[in-house]
Parts: structure tokens; sequence; C-alpha cells
């Protein structure tokens, strides 16, 4: 049975739409709740601001957020569906 779901995608240049936090087997890591999504890129935002913060990232790219969350379709095999229909493995 499929299940719902939320995933962090990113947009590409060759891709198009891509997941961008991926778990176990290179599969789109799934997050039970929006929320949880969202926390994770709040996670990750900091990291890259500390990293400014220390010298270590530009500060450009420390502030840019070009994640977002996506609601999907979690299919059996851990492969998702975007809300086009698009199928990601």
């Amino acid at each position: 049975m499929n299940r719902q779901g939320f995933c962090i995608f990113i947009n590409t240049f060759c891709e198009g739409r891509v997941p961008s936090v991926l778990g176990e087997g290179d599969r789109p890591l799934v997050f039970p709740t929006r929320g949880e999504a969202e926390r994770e890129i709040a996670e990750y935002t900091i990291l890259r601001l500390h990293q400014f913060l220390v010298g270590g990232r530009d500060f450009e790219d420390a502030i840019t957020v070009e994640e977002y969350v996506v609601e999907v379709e979690v299919l059996p095999d851990g492969s998702i569906i975007d809300e086009y229909g698009k199928h990601f493995r």
C-alpha cells in the first residue's frame, strides 16, 4: 500500500527538479511530516551560516536556500512519485 510523505527537492539545470536529500541506497529520504522536512532544511541552513562565520563558506552560498519541500506518494519499493506524476527511484 502506498503512503504519503514529504521530500526535499532542488531544481537542477540538467535534470530539472530532483530530490536533494537521499537516504539508504541513494533513495529519496522521506519525512513523515512537512514540518520535519522543513526543519531539515533549516538545520542545514544553520550549518551553512556557521560555516560562513568561521570562514569556510562564502556569504551568498551560506544564505541562499534552494531546497524546498514536496508532498510525495511513497511506493512499497521506496521510490516516490511527486504531484506531477514523476517517478523517482
